[in-house]
């Protein structure tokens, strides 16, 4: 038997001790007056909240409190003897660690909160803020949820139900031969074939394109969000930073990319009003009967599907995407029209479809959505009413593509009736030209149906 010491688990904390003082005005002060004789005082419940200073000169070095000549100077409450304030104020993370307790009972003036009302709205279902929240942030939030806990301001432990972790807004950076950082804005780019070379717009000399980075004031490498929105809009801003990735990564700042957006606000502008004239014979009762109708329906209800899907599970990109996949399916049906008024049916669904697509729209595009909701004849806001409530019916196909694998590689895909029997899926998989060539006079060992999406030759 071997006797020698075995090894055990163990998990080693290295927590620190939090230094929350800050030598800034800005900030709550913390509620201590220093006295010569008594020591460090607490401020009087009587005396809370302390009320900074507003005649503060912040442009002098050092502490702005340190430096005013009066308010520093208190009595103490013990003894009444000449007493100074504690001039530090805390972490900005002192507040924010807890306030979404403070938000279940905000007009409490007795106490932080009450645990009655606190443990009806709380835990917060879910938490998003930048990576770097996710450790100190996150950390101090949960330990303040156990102090309070503790304290019986709080019945339960955990202060968030999920977690997720949003990417930042990062942009390349730029640096002149003689090693300053420039903005954006004081760059001109000219990209050639597979080169792109940065110059001054000062000057003219040549400038030395760097990595991309977290948007920051020391490397200048920010977009100042007021040019953005005199030049394209605040939507428009919106729409590009939601479609460009997943909002878990990071959103790379390109003027190509801001100048995409801004281009299909233009093109959904005009298909908007193209809805508006097609609908104009709608009496607002969908009721579809021809196929080009139906059609317009099956996409509008389809679509929304998948896009209330997708920005349940905070895939805003992919949200972003089925929307403009709706404004194209919806261009090209269109153009299928032919006769001149549209009949009531196809001008009921137009109408049907473009109030769907500016509801989809409007969580992205707020304002945009305002104006075209009042284009299209609504006297209320968007924002007042429910997301548009799909026919599921209509928004499931009746066919579905079908992928073809051999022994676990993607070869061919073919669409068939959703409610086919394997056998027919079987041999339309089988009859396909690409399945032959793979085939390659092999025998079939095993065919595989998951209904509805893969069939697997196995050869």
């Amino acid at each position: 038997i071997d006797d020698r010491p075995q090894a055990r688990r163990q998990v080693n904390f290295r927590l620190r001790d939090w230094g929350i003082s800050r030598q800034r005005y800005w900030g709550c002060p913390i509620p201590i007056i220093h006295c010569d004789s008594c020591g460090e005082v607490p401020v009087p419940a009587v005396d809370l909240p302390v009320v900074l200073p507003e005649d503060v000169d912040l442009e002098a070095s050092g502490n702005p409190l340190a430096n005013h000549p009066a308010w520093k100077h208190v009595a103490c409450p013990k003894c009444a003897k000449n007493a100074v304030r504690e001039t530090d104020t805390m972490d900005t993370f002192v507040d924010s660690s807890w306030y979404f307790a403070r938000f279940t009972d905000p007009w409490n003036e007795a106490d932080a909160t009450s645990c009655e009302e606190a443990n009806y709205w709380l835990p917060v279902d879910q938490y998003i803020g930048g990576i770097e929240h996710a450790i100190l942030h996150l950390l101090y939030s949960r330990f303040f949820t156990r102090a309070m806990q503790k304290t019986k301001h709080l019945g339960l432990s955990e202060p968030f139900d999920g977690l997720f972790t949003q990417g930042m807004v990062v942009h390349e950076t730029y640096r002149s031969a003689d090693g300053e950082w420039l903005t954006p804005k004081d760059v001109r780019i000219e990209a050639k074939a597979e080169t792109r070379k940065a110059f001054a717009l000062t000057g003219s000399a040549e400038v030395m394109i760097g990595s991309i980075e977290k948007m920051s004031k020391s490397k200048k490498n920010i977009v100042d969000p007021d040019d953005i929105i005199l030049s394209y809009g605040a939507d428009t801003a919106r729409l590009f930073m939601l479609s460009d990735s997943p909002p878990e990564r990071d959103v790379i700042w390109s003027e190509e990319g801001i100048q995409g957006a801004g281009r299909y606000v233009q093109q959904l502008w005009r298909l908007i009003a193209a809805l508006k004239n097609a609908s104009v014979a709608s009496d607002n009762s969908p009721g579809a009967n021809s196929d080009l109708a139906m059609r317009v329906r099956r996409a509008a209800h389809g679509r929304v599907l998948k896009v209330q899907d997708n920005i349940e599970r905070l895939r805003f990109n992919t949200a972003i995407a089925e929307v403009r996949k709706l404004s194209n399916t919806l261009a090209e049906l269109l153009d299928e029209v032919t006769t001149t008024p549209v009949h009531p049916d196809l001008a009921a669904a137009f109408k049907e479809a473009a109030d769907f697509l500016i509801q989809a729209v409007a969580p992205v595009m707020p304002h945009f959505a305002e104006e075209c909701w009042a284009i299209l004849g609504h006297t209320d806001l968007v924002a007042e009413n429910d997301w548009p409530r799909v026919d599921l019916q209509l928004a499931t196909s009746d066919e579905v593509t079908i992928v073809v694998q051999f022994n676990g590689k993607r070869r061919a895909d073919f669409t068939i009736a959703r409610n086919a029997a394997a056998t027919v899926v079987e041999a339309k998989a089988l009859s396909l030209d690409a399945v032959h060539a793979a085939l390659d006079g092999k025998s079939v060992k095993k065919i595989i149906v998951v209904p509805n999406r893969i069939v697997n030759v196995v050869i």
